[in-house]
């Protein structure tokens, strides 16, 4: 039976290792705090500041840290032309996109779910248009929309019998459905790698259970793939929607935000850039934050209570 001192001594010792343990993982961590702090935390706490001033671009180095604050910059955006229907725009274009990205991905994992020749490389080919700079991109599909001597134009006035031109990205409401065709072509690979990962951790024994006892491949896929896929194809959703309703590349490269095609990031853009106005353009980034946060809050429940089953 050891002694009160020794005992002591022990949880002295346990001490000293449990600091020294601490630190080392303090020491460890402080890198990614200071990089988080300087390239994250920072950044949206100066453009919170920025919200609340009046402050244009070009008076940016005299103004103070905090200079004076008011909140005439969210009552103008939401006042200003165009803010709302911005916005509307904005969640036309992140609903639909997500929707058909989805379900274009869902139909390519079930296509090539069995194996065969070349699978391999089919599957490798579909992630090209995910991978592919959008910039080169955008160039290819801007020149194959050109209404003067695009291939598409040429073969519908030519093959398919159409009577002019279509202006794909310069007219109404013809542009806005241009660009969540082309949101669904190239994000519909990773939605495709996230159902294909899936569709293969799925057991196939109650697949086949089901066609021993007569079930269509329609009741297979309703009553038995689907229910397996739902959880998937709900979180990728989510995330999809938070990722487009926050895109900008895409639409600036495609229309520059003309013809109905403006979202709310483009605005911003517009606003910080074309105007000068970092108090207006920070407001605008500051809802649609707010608007992000909401969703990913939506995201963190959703995914706690998907671990908890």
């Amino acid at each position: 039976m050891s002694s009160p001192r020794a005992a002591q001594s022990a949880g002295a010792g346990r001490g000293t290792l449990r600091w020294r343990e601490a630190r080392t993982g303090l020491a460890l961590i402080s890198p990614t705090v200071v990089l988080v702090l300087v390239l994250v935390v920072l950044p949206i706490l100066w453009t919170v500041l920025l919200a609340f001033q009046d402050l244009r671009l070009i008076r940016l180095r005299s103004a103070g840290l905090f200079g004076d604050l008011t909140v005439e910059n969210f009552a103008d955006v939401f006042g200003s032309p165009g803010f709302w229907q911005a916005l509307v725009t904005t969640l036309v274009y992140a609903g639909c996109g997500t929707a058909a990205s989805v379900g274009l991905g869902l139909v390519a994992a079930l296509a090539l779910r069995r194996p065969f020749r070349g699978r391999g490389f089919v599957r490798a080919s579909l992630l090209l248009p995910y991978v592919a700079p959008v910039v080169a991109a955008t160039f290819v599909w801007g020149v194959m929309l050109n209404p003067q001597f695009g291939i598409v134009n040429e073969v519908g006035t030519g093959v398919l019998g159409w009577d002019e031109p279509i202006p794909f990205l310069t007219d109404r409401p013809t542009a806005l459905v241009t660009v969540i065709v082309f949101e669904m072509w190239r994000s519909f690979p990773f939605a495709f790698l996230f159902l294909t990962a899936r569709l293969q951790a799925a057991p196939a024994s109650l697949e086949e259970a089901a066609r021993v006892d007569g079930a269509t491949p329609t009741q297979v896929f309703r009553h038995i793939t689907l229910p397996q896929l739902m959880p998937t194809i709900a979180v990728l959703a989510l995330l999809r929607f938070i990722w487009t309703f926050n895109n900008f590349d895409d639409i600036y490269l495609l229309t520059g935000g003309g013809a109905g095609t403006e979202v709310i990031s483009v605005r911003v853009f517009d606003y910080l850039v074309s105007r000068g106005d970092i108090g207006a353009a920070s407001a605008q980034a500051l809802v649609l934050s707010v608007v992000l946060l909401v969703l990913v809050t939506v995201y963190y429940r959703f995914a706690a209570k998907d671990e908890v089953a």
